[in-house]
């Protein structure tokens, strides 16, 4: 039946009445089709002709060079090296890893252009249209290896549009780069350059390196499984790292295996036996610098470097970031090769004798256990745990850790995307025993509120008890396997290989190496602010950890910027004196915040009564004329402040919040913890007039071709007053007159020793107008320590370092040491006397003046001696 008329008519009216709005969406889809396009091409222009770097460093074989430390003399110190670095041509590889390589990472390879169409759409449909996470990646090789080129994947801190954008602008350079690498190289070539840049970590870059480190063979040797455990860790080499996960690896490479078979590169026979073999890391060696002249020091410039190198400053001219294993550069630093070894060699003389005295005085006891009357049972505790958490960080722990918890953790990780470790397990079981831990690790920032939002779903799911089971197993086995004796090599004095072998268990190799006692030594020139030496412990192959930088409570080497500050205050005298009496600061005293009363005691335990000389009183470390002094400034902050001038940062805080400064008067004792860099620096301020000039080692940094891409910056600015810093040289100068080994140099020293409660810091901060040296020495635990005063004291365990260092300075002819100079003295009058009897004989009081007496000492003047005068107490408001 026909449509109506009038139906027909009026259709007719509104499709007319339409047709304009029609053109106009048909012109304006036009328009945005055109600018879309438009749009494209400017962006792939603007990619293609800006964003994409040079292929010199995927071509040459010097791409991978390691950057050298070199010394000031041009020596080489270290070298951050890639073992084995020379790149692999095509024709050399294994077929193994070639085969492997294709089958799991892209089959089509030889068939594309560098972008796989059908890799692609895959992804668009079944990956994000469907969300399904299985269906593989879209990158081919050649993409992954244009997306190794650049170092600027970082999407942290960015909103989820500025991300898109991001890894879209990304996608289309690596796109591009994709296929121009397609249109200059070979497939073979392609493959060859894809495996020379990977990171396997471990410190194995590249192919070569990874087959040496992993399984102790050239690459060209690897077995079908080994290429394939390989190419598996690609996907993620940390989680699939062989030594660390060996279970999770092993299905990796089962993976791998499979597209093999797939892939016809093996028979059905082959795969069934190769997949169940199993994983063999016995041939593992992890890549160390324990063979560098400087070892210590290179490890912490690592720090540094990545600090520097990451300034836009310092990069590339495509704006890529250097890397130090792979980009040959030239660290020059002022590091004098012929001090660093007399460094050593001072430091090995005298550590050995302290070690061997150690060894004896500990004979027949267990510093883990060992109780005096002060020892709480919480303290013998924390020992143990420190034990644990020992063990927890060792290499057999962690390989351990997957075979009992990978499984668990998987599935938190499938459920919670979170990863769980070790740490968070233990923070768990605290809170289940405390009901606060978590509380108070979100209130110190310790974890964010979405870690601890991810501990309380796990502590209330019906995994917890499955973890908490696992956890204990893993305890349990690991204690275990630490009891049984293994054949090992330790550390050892006892020959110049400094190494012995022995049967073992491992626990007893954990407690033997911990017992070893530990420095810390750095040399600074005052007058360049160079440092010329660097030790950071007694062996760095069998002790890692850096005691230059490392903070330990510094003693009676903080009294000096106590004395400094008074005398800079006042001009008071060194001669100035005062009695050895209990002194007691009140609780909240004048700008003091102390809750309570304090009254500090000395190391002897008892007050002489005697009147004593300022320098008298450093000389001998007496901690109530430091308290009389902090006492009359009537506040921290005077200390605090010289201490920020000289280098020491009073506004920074600890892991708890507390300040290391603290604002307590207990500073004047040496209550604070330190670095030897920190506290060396500020004593080269008074070897270099009262300048503090901020030490550095890094001099510049050149690239391969010879550009400087980094230069050190001096900074300079006054501390103290120039009169004021000769009278502190003149009491550190009378601190060490006529000591053992200090009277013997030719040298102009002055130097202060530091002992800290229960003898667990030994320092001695030594001091000449062309060196600075802070040496510090102790045990990596507190309670690694001597029993009493006559063994565990500065002037026994760092002193005798700084005077054989200097000795053999002195003694070299070759070292360029100066041992004639002499430090410098303001001309004209120093307004202070420091020459003690002309000020006893001035200062000395007249027959029928009123002998006053000042509160401070509480009228403990014994009977017959004479006070000090209360001129001293009135002007600085005591």
């Amino acid at each position: 039946m026909s449509e109506p008329q009038h139906l027909i008519s009026i259709k007719a009216a509104l499709q007319k009445q339409r047709m304009p709005i029609y053109r106009s969406i048909i012109r304006w889809l036009w328009r945005l089709s055109v600018l879309g396009i438009v749009a494209v091409l400017i962006i792939f222009m603007v990619i293609n002709f800006t964003a994409i770097p040079s292929f010199r460093e995927l071509e040459n074989p010097k791409s991978a060079l390691a950057s050298e430390v070199l010394g000031n003399n041009g020596e080489v110190l270290g070298r951050y090296f890639i073992e084995n670095r020379v790149p692999v041509r095509y024709d050399e590889l294994s077929p193994h890893l070639v085969n492997a390589l294709i089958s799991i990472e892209d089959e089509r390879f030889r068939d594309h252009s560098g972008v796989d169409a059908i890799a692609v759409a895959r992804v668009i449909v079944r990956t994000i249209l469907l969300r399904d996470q299985s269906a593989g990646g879209g990158s081919t090789i050649t993409q992954q290896l244009a997306k190794n080129l650049y170092s600027d994947r970082n999407f942290s801190g960015m909103s989820k549009v500025e991300k898109l954008f991001a890894l879209g602008y990304q996608k289309l350079r690596e796109w591009i780069t994709a296929i121009k690498i397609e249109k200059s190289y070979t497939k073979e070539e392609i493959l060859a350059m894809y495996l020379n840049q990977v990171d396997f970590v471990n410190n194995a870059y590249g192919i070569r390196a990874a087959a040496e480190v992993y399984f102790g063979t050239t690459q060209d040797k690897l077995k079908i499984e080994e290429a394939a455990t390989l190419v598996g860790m690609l996907q993620n080499p940390s989680r699939y790292n062989p030594n660390t996960f060996p279970e999770r690896c092993i299905r990796r490479r089962m993976v791998v295996l499979f597209q093999m078979w797939q892939n016809d590169y093996l028979t059905e026979v082959q795969y069934d036996s190769l997949k169940v073999l199993p994983l063999d890391m016995s041939r593992f060696k992890k890549v160390t610098f324990s063979d560098d002249t400087a070892p210590y020091l290179c490890a912490e410039l690592k720090k540094d470097l990545q600090s520097i190198l990451q300034d836009p400053g310092c990069r590339k001219t495509d704006g890529t970031e250097y890397n130090i294993y792979r980009d040959g550069l030239r660290i020059y630093t002022t590091i004098d090769p012929i001090y660093q070894r007399h460094a050593e060699a001072a430091m090995r003389e005298h550590m050995q004798k302290t070690q061997k005295r150690f060894f004896q005085v500990w004979r027949n006891r267990d510093p883990w256990t060992y109780r005096n009357r002060d020892t709480k049972p919480e303290e013998i505790a924390l020992r143990k745990e420190e034990l644990w958490k020992q063990i927890r960080a060792g290499d057999r722990y962690q390989q351990m850790w997957p075979r009992f918890m990978s499984t668990v953790s998987d599935r938190i990780e499938e459920l919670y995307e979170f990863e769980l470790r070790d740490a968070d397990i233990q923070r768990m079981l605290a809170e289940e025993k405390d009901n606060k831990t978590i509380t108070r690790y979100v209130a110190n920032n310790w974890i964010t509120a979405e870690e601890a939002v991810n501990y309380r779903k796990i502590m209330g799911s019906s995994d917890w008890p499955e973890i908490k089971k696992q956890w204990n197993a893993l305890q349990k086995a690991i204690m275990a396997r630490y009891q049984e004796k293994v054949r090992m090599k330790v550390f050892s004095w006892d020959n110049a290989k400094f190494e012995k072998d022995t049967v073992m268990s491992p626990y007893d190799s954990l407690r033997y190496h911990r017992m070893f006692l530990q420095t810390g030594m750095l040399a600074i020139d005052p007058t360049t602010s160079e440092v010329k030496a660097w030790v950071g412990g007694i062996n760095f192959k069998h002790f890692k950890f850096d005691h230059v930088r490392s903070m330990r409570q510094v003693g009676s080497t903080f009294k000096p910027f106590v004395y400094a500050t008074a005398i800079a205050q006042q001009s008071i005298s060194p001669c100035y004196q005062v009695y050895d009496l209990a002194v007691t600061i009140p609780a909240n005293y004048q700008n003091f915040t102390t809750i309570a009363d304090w009254t500090p005691k000395n190391s002897t335990g008892s007050y002489s009564g005697q009147l004593l000389t300022l320098k008298q009183a450093l000389k001998g470390s007496v901690n109530s004329v430091s308290a009389f002094l902090m006492k009359q400034m009537g506040s921290p902050e005077p200390v605090r402040g010289l201490l920020n001038n000289m280098g020491i940062d009073s506004s920074a805080r600890r892991g708890d919040g507390q300040f290391r400064i603290p604002k307590q008067p207990s500073i004047c004792l040496g209550a604070a913890d330190l670095t030897v860099w920190e506290m060396t620096a500020a004593y080269a301020t008074f070897a270099n007039k009262g300048l503090y000039s901020r030490p550095y080692v890094i001099r510049k940094i050149e690239d391969r071709y010879g550009r400087v891409i980094y230069r050190s910056q001096p900074e300079e600015h006054p501390a103290l007053p120039g009169n004021v810093n000769y009278v502190m040289l003149d009491m550190l100068k009378y601190n060490v007159l006529g000591v053992p080994g200090i009277r013997d140099l030719k040298s102009e020293v002055g130097g202060k020793t530091g002992t800290t409660n229960d003898y667990t810091d030994a320092w001695f901060m030594g001091v000449t107008p062309r060196l600075v040296v802070g040496t510090w020495v102790g045990g990596e635990d507190h309670w690694i320590r001597f029993l009493s005063l006559a063994d565990g004291q500065g002037s026994r365990m760092a002193r005798p370092i700084f005077a054989g260092f200097i000795k053999r300075l002195e003694t070299d002819k070759n070292s360029g040491y100066d041992v004639n100079a002499r430090f410098f003295r303001p001309p004209g009058d120093l307004e202070i006397e420091i020459d003690c009897s002309k000020y006893l004989n001035e200062s000395a009081p007249s027959g029928d003046e009123e002998q006053f007496v000042p509160d401070i000492y509480n009228d403990q003047v014994p009977a017959g001696e004479r006070r000090p005068d209360a001129t001293f107490g009135d002007e600085f408001g005591g």
